[in-house]
């Protein structure tokens, strides 16, 4: 059964700024790396077809596959540390609002929100209670 994770993208304003602050470190370190405290005790399920799903101002707001954890790694000061391999490609999501928290969450594959396709790309930068609106209305 596939999970996903949820992290926090903290310091990032948007979908851009995230895509430009990885696309430096890919060309610096090669390969994509996020870096956490703690591993996912569900490894197998998460790498199972999982994203780690990205809360961006308080708005999950894309996604990027996960390709790897690696886990076992330790900081310089002795503490753990596990590594978040992701796909370079950030996928945009139907925003969902989501309340702040420490490290990171599952997210089961139901309450995942759905990628938008082009035609609902501009929904995207808009404010969140507006397009929370026009998804009642049905029109977005």
């Amino acid at each position: 059964m596939t999970q996903h994770l949820l992290k926090l993208a903290v310091g990032v304003d948007d979908n851009d700024h995230l895509s430009r602050i990885q696309k430096e470190r890919l060309q610096k370190e090669g390969v994509l790396r996020h870096f956490t405290r703690n591993a996912p005790r569900r490894r197998e399920d998460v790498l199972d077809g999982g994203s780690l799903y990205w809360v961006i101002r308080g708005v999950i707001r894309a996604r990027q596959r996960l390709v790897d954890i690696e886990s076992g790694l330790r900081r310089e000061d002795g503490a753990p540390l596990c590594a978040f391999v992701l796909d370079p490609k950030l996928v945009r999501t139907q925003p969902v609002s989501f309340r702040p928290f420490q490290g990171w969450r599952y997210l089961s594959e139901e309450k995942a929100p759905k990628d938008l396709d082009a035609s609902m790309a501009s929904a995207q930068d808009m404010p969140e209670e507006m397009a929370r609106e026009l998804r009642v209305l049905g029109l977005l």
